[in-house]
């Protein structure tokens, strides 16, 4: 059985975005490519019923997080750093982007993992939940969590309100 062209098309198209998207949550090219690869793959074997989604980049982007979620819960040794290439503007203060860059390496791949989904991508609550294969209530507390540690690790001041 043949691979369908429009798949073929839709692979081609995001394939950029969907390698940012997976070196962003493994933080290594080799581990992103596997990544977008295995997705693919599992995409391609629904592809009928994906396709007819508004949003079919979406269901890769699902799969590839919960690929890379059940990775690091096997091997919580992996090396996991998130980068923010396109952070890197010419107005962009480089230094603070490595020092943003040596926090998030700070923190635990779950946090990590949230963060990029949910300011990276910008996805709701509810679809970073759904992406992890966890409750709104543990993105938000992971959300709440990171964000926490990333500041005091910045050396932010904490925001007066709103914290416990």
């Amino acid at each position: 059985m043949g691979v369908d062209s429009s798949f073929e098309a839709f692979a081609q198209a995001r394939l950029g975005q969907l390698l940012g998207f997976g070196y962003r949550l493994t933080g290594n090219r080799e581990a992103a490519e596997d990544l977008v690869q295995e997705a693919l793959a599992r995409t391609a074997q629904r592809w009928r019923s994906v396709r007819r989604s508004d949003r079919p980049e979406v269901y890769v982007q699902t799969v590839m997080a919960r690929l890379h979620i059940d990775r690091w819960r096997r091997d919580r040794r992996e090396d996991l750093r998130a980068v923010l290439a396109d952070v890197q503007g010419p107005e962009t203060d480089r230094e603070a982007v490595m020092d943003m860059r040596q926090a998030l390496d700070q923190l635990a791949p779950r946090q990590r993992t949230v963060i990029i989904l949910r300011y990276y991508l910008d996805w709701t609550e509810a679809q970073a939940a759904e992406a992890m294969g966890c409750s709104v209530g543990t993105v938000k507390s992971q959300t709440s969590d990171a964000l926490h540690r990333l500041r005091r690790l910045l050396g932010d001041a904490e925001p007066q309100e709103g914290r416990r």
